[in-house]
């Protein structure tokens, strides 16, 4: 079956039921291999700038045609009979009216399956909606149950937590604006053992004023912008360290500040989201859970904030 991926998720999803897409986006990057197939999709912002460059991008590509680009000679070339996208944020990723507005150029008539995930719940249906379409079901049945099973390992072990061991937790989807991540974020964050008071299961991702998240006083903060790896939240952390009273927050005092890959792991509702969870587990609840919880070292995917800088330093 010929399927075309417009977004990292997505592909990781297709690839969960062992299929190869025969396109993907320009963002897809994992699993290893599949940055080399062709892409159908291009940015027209540049990803590499400051958080609030890149911010101020987006606003003025939102009048201006968007975010992205389609190559519709290419997906004509390829003729899909499935196009997996996403109607979920027009900012993070190609969306179902760009690729409704490419297809209809088509001679073809691909169906165009349209993810929408807001919660844990959402992603794995999602999961099995792409097997049914790809005639996958079992597969996309025995990956279900393999993720439900390590979600249940973490939740069965801070299911009967004290409300009063758990730390409040705010983690950032962006800094320049502040914006507290949103969708599935709260219920990974109460799983792993955290209350996370910001935001509601479903509820989207939104800019919050500063003195809201001072007087919430997270007594752990983890920095996971849409997009950024280690590298990229290192130099943008000032965003954050400078504003007043940051210095105050419960979690810096502390020493609880964390830097997570958001661009794969957060923020791509996919399977790795359990992954994720994993990572969460021992940043969230140390005494409970160790490092070795998550399926890959944590250090890959999370550091302490305050060596985030210095051990990129020694990787280059």
């Amino acid at each position: 079956m010929r399927i075309v991926t417009t977004l990292p998720s997505a592909t990781e999803t297709v690839a969960a039921l062992d299929l190869e897409p025969a396109a993907v986006s320009h963002e897809c990057d994992h699993p290893p291999g599949v940055e080399t197939l062709p892409s159908v999709t291009a940015s027209r912002i540049d990803t590499d700038g400051s958080s609030a460059e890149i911010d101020q991008q987006v606003l003025e590509t939102a009048d201006d045609g968007g975010v992205y680009d389609v190559d519709t000679d290419l997906l004509a070339e390829i003729d899909p009979e499935l196009i997996v996208t996403q109607g979920m944020c027009d900012v993070c990723a190609v969306d179902e009216t760009v690729i409704t507005e490419a297809v209809d150029t088509l001679e073809s008539n691909p169906e165009i399956l349209t993810t929408d995930p807001h919660s844990v719940g959402d992603v794995l249906d999602d999961l099995e909606r792409v097997g049914h379409a790809t005639g996958s079901e079992n597969r996309a049945s025995e990956v279900r149950a393999a993720l439900e099973s390590r979600i249940a390992g973490i939740r069965t072990q801070t299911a009967d937590l004290d409300p009063n061991d758990r730390p409040r937790v705010a983690i950032f989807d962006w800094t320049d604006p502040a914006m507290i991540a949103g969708h599935w974020t709260a219920e990974l964050v109460e799983w792993a053992g955290g209350t996370y008071g910001l935001a509601d299961v479903g509820e989207r991702s939104r800019p919050r004023e500063w003195g809201d998240i001072r007087a919430y006083d997270p007594e752990l903060v983890i920095v996971a912008p849409c997009g950024f790896g280690l590298e990229q939240i290192a130099a943008n952390a000032a965003d954050l360290t400078e504003r007043e009273g940051w210095d105050e927050l419960t979690a810096v005092e502390n020493g609880r500040v964390w830097a997570m890959d958001g661009d794969h792991y957060l923020n791509r509702p996919g399977p790795r989201l359990v992954d994720t969870l994993e990572a969460l587990a021992p940043i969230v609840q140390p005494d409970i859970f160790d490092e070795e919880t998550p399926s890959k070292p944590l250090a890959e995917i999370a550091v302490p904030f305050e060596t985030l800088s210095a051990r990129l330093e020694a990787d280059a």
